[in-house]
């Protein structure tokens, strides 16, 4: 019954994607927008935001972009530079926003600091909202540009500005709060994880201009041929060792919703430099991501299907979403042999009246890596297509399992008493293949304990295997449980607190 409801509500995602009206496609060009923050009025002043900014800029310059670079803003100059990127971006566009000054998080929402905003104290949160630059509205506007990539990087995880000795502080963090709810087309990066501090320099000795996280940063964003995922994890690990020579704890995170991959100085290491045309190459995209670019089929149609893969027990369900109304739809493994049609529902499509064509298909549990090639009639009766979707078995289901996780953040413990108290984690473990690590907090904010758990397998990745123990014994006076994961890409998540 489960993995029924699954697969119908994945079937579901992809009908009420494949009736959305189709996007005309747009040339692309870079555009950044880069803002330095160090001369506050009313909070702690900053020594590095503002050279961070001027590198972020002249790294951004180097790689084709189209730089707005603006230092010190109040909240008005930051509505009027906004205003003014948001003039520069057209749809299709590329776009790339860095920060580098004091960041808060109210309430899982982040907001960026202008240098005009007032002192604040507790029960003041709502000086802080109205004076400041909501994160989220600034994807909101990017989205709203029809942008095709939109790349935010946050270099504003430091002390809370608003501690005051004698009083009691706003009722907020220091630094961001992570986004793990970004929609498609949007990278984004942080120079700290959660609930840490994000070091300006090593040492008193240490005179570079900029912070430990732009300067490895931007010196990562102009190697050749790395994605910018690939970016963001060489950053992650350099950042990281450097702050353990000096005992800090600092590990950039970053959270990917991007369907193809992005390379900002080249293509891959190895891959040619595809040929150059008067007319943009159109990018295929798949999910999830791999470590090649892609390249286009040779048909005209702007609307390429993309694929959502769900692991289950019998094996693979693909789901294909495509923007057109479709008459039909067929795929076939690989670049020969004969397409099979994937049949129809028991649903008409109102677009064309006719019924609408299955947008699923099954594939073996042992299925290898491999292309699979799409074909569609779209409603005058025009075939479209082939289009390649690659098809990772590993990356499909990391990216797969991590979005139970996040879609299921409430069932990740559970108490129960039975000779004590244990902890229950079984969801963890079933979905493990996604997480590379997992720590729990026993009565405490900070989880310092890691869960042991099963090594993932593919074979059968759910299933827990019988000498597994998927519990904790705890005191029976314990009250509380926090719980953090390392996902495989990297990212953390955020820290979860589950009580009795």
């Amino acid at each position: 019954m489960k993995i029924w409801l699954s697969r119908l509500a994945a079937v579901v995602g992809a009908i009420a994607a494949s009736v959305a009206l189709a996007a005309p496609a747009y040339a692309e060009k870079r555009v950044a927008l880069v803002i330095g923050n160090n001369d506050y009025k009313n909070v702690p002043k900053l020594q590095k935001a503002v050279n961070d900014a001027r590198t972020m800029g002249d790294t951004l310059k180097q790689l084709g972009f189209s730089v707005m670079l603006a230092e010190n803003q109040t909240r008005q100059a930051f509505s009027q530079t906004l205003l003014a990127f948001d003039a520069a971006v057209e749809p299709g566009d590329t776009a790339f926003f860095f920060y580098a000054g004091h960041g808060f998080e109210i309430a899982g929402q982040n907001f960026l600091l202008p240098t005009d905003v007032p002192a604040a104290s507790e029960g003041q949160e709502e000086l802080v909202r109205d004076a400041s630059v909501l994160a989220d509205r600034i994807i909101e506007r990017l989205q709203n540009k029809k942008v095709r990539t939109a790349i935010l990087v946050f270099d504003a995880c430091r002390n809370n500005p608003f501690e005051r000795s004698g009083t009691r502080a706003v009722a907020g963090g220091g630094g961001l709060a992570p986004m793990t709810q970004l929609p498609e087309g949007v990278f984004s990066v942080f120079s700290a994880g959660p609930r840490q501090t994000a070091l300006d320099r090593l040492s008193n000795n240490d005179d570079n201009p900029n912070s430990v996280f732009t300067r490895t940063f931007a010196r990562e964003l102009l190697q050749p041929g790395e994605n910018l995922v690939q970016v963001a994890q060489h950053t992650r690990r350099l950042v990281s060792e450097m702050a353990e020579t000096v005992s800090h704890k600092q590990i950039p995170v970053y959270f990917d919703q991007m369907v193809d991959d992005v390379f900002l100085n080249g293509v891959a290491k190895g891959e040619p430099e595809p040929a150059k045309s008067a007319e943009p190459a159109q990018k295929v995209v798949a999910l999830p991501p791999v470590s090649v670019p892609r390249t286009a089929p040779s048909n005209d149609s702007v609307n390429a299907p993309i694929a959502m893969f769900s692991r289950h027990n019998g094996g693979w369900t693909v789901v294909f979403s495509i923007a057109d109304p479709t008459l039909g739809i067929s795929w076939r493994m690989g670049d020969a042999g004969e397409f099979r049609e994937t049949g129809f529902m028991d649903t008409l499509d109102p677009r064309t009246r006719k019924r609408m064509p299955n947008p699923s298909i099954e594939l073996a549990a042992d299925a290898p890596a491999a292309t699979i090639e799409v074909r569609y009639v779209d409603a005058s009766g025009e075939l479209q297509g082939p289009f390649p979707i690659k098809f990772d078995p590993e990356a499909a289901l990391i990216h797969d399992q991590r979005k139970i996780l996040d879609m299921t953040a409430t069932s990740w413990l559970s108490f129960r008493e039975f000779n004590g108290l244990l902890v229950y984690y079984t969801q963890l473990m079933s979905y493990r293949c996604a997480i590379r690590e997992a720590r729990v907090g026993i009565d405490t904010a900070v989880p310092d304990k890691v869960l042991k758990m099963p090594p993932c397998d593919p074979r059968d990745p759910s299933a827990i295997p019988h000498e597994a123990l998927p519990y904790l014994k705890l005191p029976p006076e314990t009250k509380s449980v926090s719980v953090e994961l390392t996902y495989r890409d990297g990212s953390v998540s955020e820290i979860k607190s589950f009580r009795r």
